[in-house]
């Protein structure tokens, strides 16, 4: 079976897990790695849990349920993380896992990186670069639907173009990598040039976005 980005993102996390420890900074406030792993392990074992991430009446309970899990030995933590969904889960599924876990893993393995001192952009591989292209050319309607701004997330490496939200006019540009980042509201850890109002430009950079 085919190695998916999603799961060599997975596997490089964790190896950062390991390196870093438990008590690492990420780039999710207020979480240290623990918090990051525990979470993770959530979003794919506990679906009672998990729901809290999009129905904010359950979040009390998924975070009840998270802090539990992140009191498991690190070494098991990061192991559950590793090993992915159990088998009821679809996204354990190759083509559900590259449509529901690239971005995530991505993103969060960069969460890790970018935390600690003297991070630079990686090099990724053509297969990962042309499937965060895609996501780019997407997902940020969904998760700058609010946007204080009319951005307009332009991809330096192929060209195309996505706007999403109202007001003053910025343009975003970057490669699909750091326009996911910036998407997923890492806009002051993502490696993208930033041309508007100052206003609002400021004002997005400021915004919080997702689901």
């Amino acid at each position: 079976m085919a190695v998916t980005d999603a799961r060599r993102e997975r596997e490089a996390l964790c190896d950062l897990f390991l390196d870093v420890g438990p008590d690492a900074p990420t780039l999710c406030e207020g979480w240290s790695t623990r918090d990051l792993a525990a979470h993770l392990v959530v979003r794919e074992s506990r679906p009672d849990a998990s729901i809290g991430l999009v129905f904010p009446p359950a979040a009390k309970h998924g975070e009840r349920v998270r802090l539990e899990v992140a009191k498991r030995p690190w070494n098991w933590l990061v192991d559950d993380v590793r090993g992915g969904p159990p088998r009821w889960n679809p996204m354990g599924i190759p083509p559900i896992e590259k449509l529901a876990n690239t971005a995530e893993f991505f993103v969060h393995h960069e969460d890790v990186r970018r935390a600690q001192d003297g991070w630079e952009p990686r090099e990724l591989s053509p297969s990962l670069t042309s499937e965060l292209a895609r996501i780019a050319g997407g997902m940020p309607k969904l998760m700058m639907r609010k946007a204080p701004a009319r951005a307009t997330l332009v991809n330096t490496g192929t060209g195309t173009e996505l706007t999403v939200g109202s007001g003053s006019p910025v343009t975003v540009s970057g490669p699909g990598a750091e326009l996911v980042l910036f998407a997923f509201g890492r806009q002051s850890h993502a490696r993208v040039d930033l041309d508007g109002e100052p206003q609002a430009v400021a004002a997005l950079l400021a915004a919080s976005f997702g689901v």
